[in-house]
């Protein structure tokens, strides 16, 4: 089975998450797609092959003779889609020798896929990319990362001349919930580093992200009769808009880019007896996430001196910036590079302005960069991936895979 035909299996599986559910996987098409892998792991005739009850699926590509000694080193990618958009019914379709202009993907709704809202198109003229059907998501994040581990590992099976050590792959759930590394067993795993194949474009690179954390602002008020309420109604919705124009109006999604840190307004749920604000904060510096944190609760202290005892502030970190656990193993984004100019990428070193579950694998022992699988305008129906890209991505793996084996543990 061919790279292609592997990706385009794999999207036809409806395997979005659902952070509703409060299951792990959060839906059970996630467990359906990975059994499907599974057997396709043991055609493929890798070992050590696990599945757990939540979705955790692992193998093993034993290392090629006289190689046991080289390093151990893992490739994961997940199972699931984002809950932004149907991943349901996916009709994928191929267009051949992209030509530059626009790409109708529904002639009844409408929907084009046009290079003047998307310039990166142009990127890619003369490719073969894949597309929606306008009426769902794509699902090359993250199924493009899971067919290229495949396919990669399927070719070194194949091809017993070429020397590795022992791989360990991985596929796991609900990476779009921010749930992919909660219980992903690190030891059973038992890679001494891995790479996520979970980023976009050719030639990216990322071993930095945000630092993150929630924060749920609640505001209580007073409902009276709006006729006799002077001097007694409080209105939590007004308070709560008093909070919200209080913080610096740039520091937004909207006005931010590269290693500039946010605050970013998800949600706000009111009447007028009580308000709920919740805000996602990041920052790639430790030091100023820190302060961003404190600032939201200076800012609620100063509510409450004038509305005494109407603000409370709920706080949770999610997951820090992996940095400050891959730097002192520099060498394995080295290997990265190497591979990608080996097989002529030119590296892409940019920070992640997001989360991945190789923020948290790093935090619980494993460290684990990010690598591009190719795919673009994920999580919607303007998704697509071209072919070249998929192809150079399994292309590092197989290299990566041979770099790492002439070192030693």
């Amino acid at each position: 089975m061919t790279l292609v035909d592997r990706f385009l299996q794999y999207v036809k599986f409806d395997t979005q998450s659902d952070e509703l559910t409060n299951m792990t996987p959060s839906t059970p098409g996630q467990m359906i797609f990975a059994r499907h892998l599974k057997d396709e792991l043991e055609a493929i005739g890798l070992t050590e092959i696990t599945l757990d009850d939540n979705g955790y699926l692992m193998a093993t590509l034993p290392a090629t003779p006289g190689y046991e000694g080289a390093p151990t080193i893992g490739f994961i990618a997940h199972l699931d889609t984002s809950p932004d958009m149907s991943g349901r019914h996916v009709s994928p379709r191929i267009v051949e020798n992209y030509d530059g202009g626009d790409i109708v993907l529904n002639q009844t709704d409408g929907i084009v896929l046009s290079p003047s809202e998307f310039p990166e198109l142009t990127d890619y003229v003369g490719q073969n990319l894949i597309v929606t059907d306008g009426t769902t998501l794509l699902g090359a994040d993250d199924k493009a990362g899971v067919a290229e581990i495949m396919s990669a590992v399927a070719y070194l099976k194949e091809h017993p001349e070429i020397a590795h050590g022992k791989i360990r792959v991985a596929f796991n759930p609900d990476e779009e919930i921010g749930q992919g590394a909660h219980k992903f067993d690190v030891g059973l795993f038992g890679a001494d580093w891995a790479y996520t194949m979970d980023g976009g474009a050719v030639g990216e690179l990322e071993f930095e992200n945000f630092n993150a954390a929630v924060a749920r602002i609640t505001f209580t008020g007073r409902n009276v009769h709006p006729g006799y309420a002077k001097h007694k109604m409080i209105n939590s919705m007004r308070i709560a808009n008093q909070f919200v124009i209080m913080l610096p109006r740039w520091e937004t999604p909207e006005h931010t880019e590269d290693y500039e840190g946010f605050y970013h307004l998800v949600s706000m749920e009111g009447t007028v007896e009580k308000t709920v604000l919740t805000y996602i904060v990041r920052d790639h510096d430790r030091d100023r996430f820190e302060r961003r944190k404190k600032e939201l609760e200076h800012l609620v202290r100063k509510i409450n001196h004038e509305f005494p005892g109407c603000c409370s502030i709920d706080i949770k970190d999610q997951y820090y910036n992996m940095r400050e656990q891959i730097e002192p193993v520099m060498y394995i984004i080295d290997i990265a590079e190497q591979a990608m100019r080996e097989i002529g990428v030119e590296p892409k070193v940019q920070p992640i302005r997001g989360g991945t579950d190789g923020a948290q694998l790093s935090f619980k022992g494993l460290p684990c960069p990010n690598i591009f699988a190719g795919g673009l305008n994920f999580h919607g129906r303007y998704e697509f991936v071209p072919i070249p890209s998929m192809e150079k991505a399994e292309a590092v793996i197989v290299e990566i895979a041979k770099i790492a084996a002439r070192r030693e543990k």
